[in-house]
């Protein structure tokens, strides 16, 4: 590579090529020509919410791992921004994770499971809550790992933790309490949502000195919301199609890395680096 073109180099780009542990399997059952194709990063938590309902429903689909931040040609001609999850379906372009998400419960009502409920009210409840997680959970997320406490204090990471923390409690209070899932007993588009965030938390204890749930009977006052997280948590850790669509941690750690040393430069970095949501 000419030293012109590695300065030009996205700084985020050097990433582990491919997926690892399960997703293994799962990325090679699906590298065969299909119409349905899935432009996927093995790293990303918006790619893992629509891979989720394809192998969760069975649908047939084509694999393609690209490095969104290389935005190869392919992936650029279906989506102009270069991001990923995209989907080509029939060669005609679909992109936003939660967006693919309901439109794969529609193009596909032949596979089950159903991953919306049938009852109105319940399904528009279903999207108050996904809607919770893309605009205060996953941006409080972000506040917390990215924050700097000896560029910006350290009492704000006690204020970040605490404010992520509360949209977790609020989230859950807001679940069937017999559970385990959102709605209950069956697992949906609500469920979804979050997974991908929930089996990534590890990343404050890394990072930032400790996520903060109380450990079991030391919740006081919350006690009761922090079981009912851990029930919830707990089904999603063991989830075929969450673990099938992780890779193995030591690869995530160069990435997560740059977010905690608030030097990334994803969309979703510089976004909440300026005090903004989801991009």
């Amino acid at each position: 590579m000419s030293d012109q073109k590695r300065t030009q180099q996205h700084p985020d780009s050097d990433l582990y090529p491919e997926a690892t542990g399960l997703a293994t399997a799962t990325v090679k059952a699906h590298s065969t020509e299909h119409s349905l194709k899935l432009y996927a990063g093995w790293f990303c938590p918006f790619v893992q919410r629509a891979w989720m309902v394809l192998e969760e429903k069975n649908i047939p689909y084509q694999y393609i791992e690209v490095n969104p931040y290389h935005k190869p040609a392919s992936l650029l001609s279906l989506n102009p921004r270069g991001l990923v999850p995209t989907l080509a379906y029939n060669n005609q372009p679909l992109y936003e994770s939660t967006v693919l998400c309901e439109f794969l419960e529609d193009a596909f009502p032949s596979h089950a499971p159903a991953l919306r409920p049938a009852d109105p009210y319940t399904r528009a409840r279903a999207r108050i809550w996904t809607d919770f997680v893309g605009s205060r959970i996953i941006p409080a997320y972000h506040r917390f790992l990215q924050y700097q406490p000896a560029r910006d204090g350290p009492e704000g990471l006690s204020a970040a933790r605490a404010e992520f923390l509360g949209f977790l409690k609020e989230w859950t209070k807001a679940t069937d309490p017999a559970g385990p899932w959102f709605l209950g007993g069956e697992f949906s588009l609500v469920d979804v949502a979050l997974a991908p965030w929930a089996v990534r938390l590890w990343v404050f204890d890394y990072f930032k000195g400790g996520l903060g749930i109380p450990e079991e009977g030391e919740g006081g006052e919350d006690e009761a919301v922090w079981a009912r997280w851990r029930k919830w948590s707990k089904a999603v850790e063991e989830r075929k199609s969450v673990k099938e669509t992780m890779s193995e941690r030591e690869h995530y750690l160069p990435i997560y890395q740059r977010y905690a040393d608030d030097v990334a430069q994803s969309e979703m970095a510089k976004a909440s680096r300026a005090g903004r949501g989801v991009p």
